[in-house]
């Protein structure tokens, strides 16, 4: 494993960090707790010690998970969670007050549920899990994050940027009152490379890059004949002849790479950590096998040049969240 800073928190976090919205129980169906755990555990054991949660994954399941693996681990491991919309919409709507999202009592709230359910004394990085730039001048947000860190509760804070929208964070990045950014970015999401990255390097932001995979996409496995249970967030966001145009744009990337379809997982998260912006990326997995295979990502070092140029031609500018 190797480590980069996140920002100006001081945090060293691995480069690959544990995404653990996939254990929750809820969203994304399939898993089990003890492999979750046993995953979980090992990808400690391998050098990973940055781990993303959200009070909003399984109502605090996955929290539990991770407060139960982090209390046993033996070693410092960095615990970041988020505070939901209070209206429970992702992503935050244009013209939706703040004081129907993000209310300055909410945010205090939802931190100490998460301490709670964490069974920790300080959450490392808090984030909002929406953002409306429309709310930047407001003090709700400002007060509530500025207050749980100078309480001890919580050490850095950060928003979680809305699904394909990098450049909503530009002008709270500017304020200087946030430590992180999370961001989609991967190989068919590009565009935090043009602003969002440049300025979060400048101001010395933290860069957590979600969805590396697009959501199975990049894994490689998913076509027409792929199936998910009823009630799997993934049945919505593969819904309809999305498969075959994910089929489609994998076989043409592979066959520009020249490789299979099982080097694509470990390309995806190279192709993310070659962005020296990215403090850290956040891969969901769920078994031993894919936290094994994960973690030894980073060894293989950034793509050659090459091959991120070969990558640029594969931008797909689309959005399955809605």
């Amino acid at each position: 494993m190797q480590y980069r800073k996140l920002g100006k928190t001081g945090f060293e976090v691995s480069e690959v960090g544990y995404g653990a919205w996939g254990i929750g129980g809820m969203q994304w169906l399939g898993g089990n707790d003890g492999e979750s755990l046993q995953a979980l555990r090992r990808a400690i054991d391998l050098g990973l010690n940055f781990i993303d949660t959200a009070l909003a994954y399984g109502a605090g399941h996955s929290e539990k998970l991770v407060g139960e693996v982090v209390r046993s681990a033996g070693r410092r491991i960095y615990v970041a969670t988020k505070v939901p919309p209070k209206n429970l919409l992702w992503p935050a709507r244009p013209g939706i007050g703040i004081e129907q999202v993000f209310p300055y009592d909410y945010i205090l709230r939802s931190a100490e549920r998460s301490l709670q359910n964490l069974a920790l004394d300080t959450i490392d990085l808090l984030q909002l899990h929406v953002w409306n730039p429309e709310w930047i001048a407001r003090d709700e947000w400002r007060r509530g994050l500025e207050d749980l860190k100078r309480s001890g509760k919580v050490r850095a804070v950060g928003i979680s940027i809305n699904d394909h929208q990098p450049d909503s964070a530009l002008e709270i990045i500017e304020t200087g009152l946030i430590d992180t950014v999370q961001v989609i970015y991967n190989i068919f999401d590009q565009t935090p490379e043009s602003n969002l990255f440049p300025l979060a390097q400048a101001r010395s932001i933290g860069v957590i890059a979600r969805v590396p995979f697009d959501e199975g996409s990049l894994t490689g496995k998913i076509d027409e004949h792929t199936r998910f249970q009823p009630g799997d967030f993934r049945e919505g966001y593969f819904k309809g002849d999305r498969k075959r145009q994910v089929r489609e744009h994998v076989e043409a990337l592979l066959r520009d790479l020249g490789a299979n379809a099982a080097a694509l997982p470990a390309i995806a998260l190279r192709f993310c950590l070659s962005q020296p912006a990215v403090s850290t990326v956040i891969p969901g997995m769920r078994t031993i096998r894919n936290a094994e295979a994960n973690c030894a990502v980073p060894a293989a070092g950034p793509l050659p040049p090459e091959t991120v140029a070969v990558l640029r031609r594969h931008v797909w500018n689309r959005n399955f969240y809605d």
